[in-house]
């Protein structure tokens, strides 16, 4: 077989460009979402905190995407609009089947950037095996796994010069000792988790500081100051939660440093992730919606890279205010036996992450499906809880914000600027993206 040669062009195509159209077969319907539930499962089973959760899912969808662009070479280059994206020669020998490709290189730049990404090789195997079975030649599928792992480690390359292996040689985070700064909070008392997010580098916002929420309600313990009543309002909904306002919170929870004591025993409670939730709404939709494949790993890249960007966002206010939580004011000043119905996260308060990526997520889902596109969201059915049902994405994203008061972690002031922190990041984002689907049909 002559050996091809792909050089990889960083200029960015224009909306509105037809791809040369090729057709996949049904049975590929739903296996985008398959490998991205793949990732979603290994970090279960490494309880990867949200930050770096969407982290992965990003560089992982971004390999799928990158894959495409490759072998479709009139599809909307969106990397030309991320930052430090590099240029990148690749070369693949002999027939590439995409479809298996995209698949495949999602799986391997996950196997290579988490944890415990050595469990995906099973994935792996399976996939490759399906294609097997559904008569594509071994010589295609072998010539579409070196390929994929080309693309795959020009991605990962790319990953490794975002900062994240640097949070490790930082300076040790100490709380701030005073009457207004986080302080760890029960039942674990856990150090803050990744105080140096703000250094990561992100794809598509200009920088952590681009998008900084208006300043949070100033600390006060006078009982008559706006502070006191954000804080009374979150005590005496605490205790007066009605049974959809339970459901709502325990949904949105997403809490994977859950811990339940038995005894002297403490267990940990593995949940997805915010970002993970997100993740699999997107797949959700996209299925409703019969989104062919080149749009199916459009969107969950560009998804996955949104919600990175609000984290990044999030991570920079929150350690730069640093703010108390209410169960800890709670505890100090109104009631010391007071308890949120969830366990509180372990990084400073304001703003709300909750609010911040999942607002910055269903506007650009929005923006795609449009405003009015209801949708049932069973995500957490892995964890054992009933799906909801949602009329639009920003329905579902203002209840992921309100859970979040629910529950007992969040003032109110958090989740209205958090809100408005991921409609900017949203918005900035669609401005770097194709005004509509891609016009391609697989």
């Amino acid at each position: 077989m002559k050996k091809i040669s792909v050089l990889v062009l960083f200029s960015f195509v224009s909306h509105g460009i037809h791809a040369q159209k090729f057709k996949t077969e049904p049975w590929m319907n739903g296996k985008i979402q398959q490998q991205v539930f793949a990732i979603t499962k290994v970090m279960f089973h490494d309880v990867t905190d949200p930050t770096a959760a969407a982290r992965f899912y990003a560089y992982s969808t971004l390999t799928g995407y990158e894959i495409l662009c490759q072998q479709k070479k009139d599809l909307p280059y969106i990397q030309s609009n991320i930052r430090q994206y590099p240029k990148v020669q690749m070369h693949a020998s002999g027939e590439i089947n995409t479809e298996f490709c995209v698949l495949y290189g999602i799986l391997e730049t996950g196997k290579a950037i988490l944890p415990s990404g050595y469990l995906l090789e099973e994935n792996q195997k399976v996939l490759y095996n399906e294609f097997v079975s559904h008569h594509i030649a071994k010589k295609i599928l072998d010539s579409s796994v070196a390929f994929a792992q080309t693309v795959s480690k020009a991605i990962v390359q790319y990953s490794k010069q975002d900062g994240y292996f640097q949070l490790s040689v930082l300076p040790r985070y100490n709380p701030i000792r005073s009457d207004s700064n986080w302080q760890p909070t029960p039942p674990e008392y856990m150090a803050a988790v990744q105080p140096h997010w703000r250094t990561i580098r992100t794809f598509f916002i200009d920088s952590p500081t681009q998008f900084i929420p208006v300043s949070r309600v100033p600390f006060s313990t006078d009982k008559s100051s706006e502070f006191f009543k954000l804080a009374m309002d979150v005590y005496n909904t605490g205790k007066h939660l009605t049974k959809e306002q339970t459901t709502i919170a325990n949904f949105w929870d997403c809490n994977p440093f859950a811990v339940q004591f038995q005894g002297h025993m403490s267990l940990g409670l593995k949940k997805i992730s915010p970002g993970g939730h997100w993740m699999g709404i997107t797949g959700i939709v996209c299925k409703q919606h019969k989104l062919d494949f080149v749009n199916t790993m459009f969107i969950h890249a560009v998804v996955a890279m949104s919600l990175h960007d609000a984290f990044v966002s999030c991570w920079d206010e929150k350690y730069r205010s640093n703010r108390i939580r209410p169960e800890t004011v709670i505890n100090r000043y109104i009631d010391e036996k007071w308890q949120p119905i969830l366990q509180t996260p372990p990084f400073p308060e304001y703003t709300s992450g909750h609010s911040v990526i999942s607002t910055a997520a269903a506007i650009v889902l929005t923006h795609y499906f449009g405003e009015k596109f209801s949708f049932t969201d069973s995500t957490e059915k892995y964890i054992g809880l009933p799906p909801r049902r949602f009329k639009s994405f920003l329905s579902a994203s203002n209840e992921a914000c309100i859970s979040r008061f629910y529950g007992g972690i969040h003032y109110m002031d958090s989740i209205d600027n958090g809100r408005e922190e991921g409609k900017k990041i949203g918005n900035f984002i669609l401005s770097k993206l194709p005004a509509e689907f891609i016009k391609n049909k697989m």
